[in-house]
């Protein structure tokens, strides 16, 4: 069951058709996990800004909040701060068949903005979180981090990676 204070009862918000409200309440959102690596907002409840209206048949709702993330570098593991706008919509038209117009995060007249705000981040996300755009990532060789170092540490004797030595002594029969 979804933490109480991430899901609003729509029915207390007494909305007539043809009404709308605007909310805005921290919702904690959950760490994110991402090829292995964990990042975290900070603050972990950021203030979201929940706008509900309601047309015939249903609710329509609109998300937007600021969100800092921070955690590794895909490309060199260092440190690495990502600042997003997240902006989302979900209609729920209870009165109809439809399985589009039916939002996930709606159910029993109660939203879970929690679960919401974390699915419309993850989708806001860029497709690599890095340190900084242009960086180098690590040496294919020794594995220490290119951003910053000198080239003449990372000219290696060979380009083959040492750790891989063994393979050459084996024989194909």
């Amino acid at each position: 069951m979804p933490d109480a204070s991430t899901v609003i009862d729509l029915s207390t918000l007494g909305l007539s058709f043809g009404e709308g409200k605007r909310v805005e309440l921290p919702v904690r959102l959950e760490p994110f996990e991402l090829g292995g690596q964990t990042y975290l907002a900070d603050p972990a409840a950021p203030t979201v800004r929940l706008e509900v209206s309601r047309p015939s048949g249903g609710f329509a709702f609109h998300l937007s909040f600021p969100v800092h993330l921070e955690g590794p570098c895909v490309r060199c593991l260092e440190p690495a701060a990502l600042d997003l706008e997240v902006e989302a919509r979900e209609i729920d038209q209870s009165t109809t068949e439809d399985p589009e117009l039916h939002s996930p995060y709606v159910a029993d007249d109660e939203l879970d903005i929690g679960r919401w705000a974390h699915d419309a981040t993850m989708l806001a996300l860029p497709t690599q979180i890095l340190c900084r755009p242009d960086c180098l990532g690590l040496c294919p060789t020794c594995g220490a981090p290119l951003n910053g170092a000198d080239p003449a540490d990372h000219e290696h004797d060979s380009g083959k990676d040492p750790r891989w030595a063994a393979l050459d002594n084996l024989k194909l029969e």
